[in-house]
This record gives C-alpha cells, structure tokens and sequence, in this order.
C-alpha cells in the first residue's frame, strides 16, 4: 500500500479550498436556517487565506504544513468552524512533525488526533448535531477499512460513505451544541453546516490522496 506523500496532502487542502469556494453559498444557506448564516463565507475567507499562506511560505513537512493551516484558519475564520477546525489541523499537525510522508495507518492517527482536539475543545457527542457526527463516522470507517487489509482508495470511498450518512442523520436531530443549540426544536430538519463541510473534507481527501 502506498505512502500519503506531503504534495498530496497539500493538494488535500487545495482541493478543500476548492470545495468550499463552490460550496460557500450553500453553507451559508444551511448555516442561515439554524445558526449565523456565516459559515460558507468564513470557511472561503479562511480558505483563501491558507492558499495566500501556502503560495508565499516554503514548502515545510507535513506537521509544519498543516501547522500553518491550523494557526491560518484560527486567526482568520469567525465564528466556532475557525476554532474547530484550526483544532483539528493544529492537533493532527503534531503527528506530521518532520515527516514528508504518512503511512495510510498514520494518516487515521492523525485524523483521529484532530477529532480529538475538537471533542476535547466543543465537548460535542455522537447526536449532538454538528461535524463530529460527519467526522468521526468518517474516520471509524477509513481506520477499519485499513486495518482490514482495504486499498487507500476503498477506505477513502469508505470514509466519504460514512461522513455523507453521519451528514445526512443530523437532519432530524435538534440540536445540543453551538448556536444551533438556542433554536430547540426548530433546529430540527435541517442539515448541520459543520458536517456538511466535513463531508467536504474527507471528499477532497478521496480525491488528492489515492
């Protein structure tokens, strides 16, 4: 099984950009039904940032790379996503630290190292209605298609499978975290933004990593 090597995971975060920049209508939509109508536009703001950051910044290892990710989307993305998902970069980074390329095992580490982070900073559970319940369904699936013997391809497919179910189940789910968690019961029927952009994530990862 191949190597992840550190261009496909910056190409990962280029098409992420991609995906938001396409999408940012959409999220804030979404995000305008049960929450501060902001999080398409901050997530293209942050977005941009990073690929401005990334033109004029040497090419560094992985852990350095998704460093400046992290502490880019932090002081420049509003809102809790800015906080979230610097969090999650900035605690995968630390397994990233001098590497130039990641095992597909590594890489689950990581992933789950970030979701760590953001579990530990939103206190957010499994039916909470936010990106954790895209996140770590997505992760669950892509460690166990690895340690199954599956290809980095399949358990990339695996992952965006599980993500797009995770998005899909917080739909008639009323919230219990976040700014979504004021509306009570109105936040019912509607799609959580934050797994929406996760579903993004684990896309662009299918896309630039096999």
């Amino acid at each position: 099984m191949s190597n992840i090597s550190s261009a496909q995971i910056e190409s990962w975060i280029e098409r992420f950009a991609a995906y938001i920049a396409e999408q940012k209508d959409y999220l804030t939509q979404l995000d305008a039904a049960i929450g501060d109508a902001d999080h398409g536009v901050n997530m293209h703001r942050g977005m941009k940032a990073v690929l401005a950051k990334k033109a004029e910044t040497p090419n560094s290892d992985i852990g350095g790379f998704l460093k400046t990710v992290a502490m880019t989307l932090i002081s420049t993305v509003g809102g809790a996503s800015g906080a979230l998902y610097g969090t999650f970069f900035l605690q995968a980074s630390s397994l990233g630290t001098s590497k130039t390329e990641l095992s597909p095992a590594e890489f689950g580490a990581l992933l789950d190292k970030g979701l760590a982070g953001i579990v530990l900073r939103g206190k957010a559970a499994i039916g909470d209605k936010t990106m954790v319940d895209a996140l770590q369904p997505g992760i669950k699936a892509y460690k166990l298609s690895i340690e199954t013997g599956k290809s980095l391809k399949d358990a990339l497919t695996a992952a965006v499978t599980a993500a797009d179910e995770g998005l899909k189940s917080t739909i008639p789910l009323v919230a219990r975290k976040g700014r979504a968690s004021y509306l009570g019961e109105r936040s019912a029927d509607h799609a959580d933004p934050g797994a929406t952009s996760t579903v993004l994530l684990f896309r662009s990862a299918a896309e630039s990593l096999s």
